[in-house]
């Protein structure tokens, strides 16, 4: 695996947070950019809850069809690109999110 580029980046801080970055770490900028990616998955998890909740106008048009269906009105060199068979149905409920169907 080829090593990830650097970029320099310079930020303001206020002192006692670099304070208590030194306390903590002797390496600021991996101390930071460990915080940095956390944060960025944090905020990514946060956008993925936020997208089940309030999901796509597109998706609620796919999951009022049923992925089968849906399929059916793909172009006919896209009908290998989607395997109904392969997932885990679930079903749209307003109240409660995707939700798999009761048996």
């Amino acid at each position: 695996m080829a090593p990830a580029l650097s970029e320099r980046v310079t930020v303001t801080m206020p002192a006692e947070l670099v304070a208590g970055i030194d306390r903590v770490e002797r390496n600021r900028s991996r101390f930071i950019a460990e915080a940095v990616r956390h944060e960025l998955r944090r905020r990514q998890r946060q956008e993925l809850l936020r997208s089940l909740d309030e999901p796509h106008p597109d998706s609620l048009t796919t999951a009022e069809l049923g992925l089968e269906d849906w399929s059916q009105g793909l172009p006919a060199g896209d009908l290998n690109l989607l395997d109904p068979s392969a997932g885990v149905p679930v079903q749209w409920s307003g109240e409660q999110g995707w939700q798999e169907p009761d048996a």
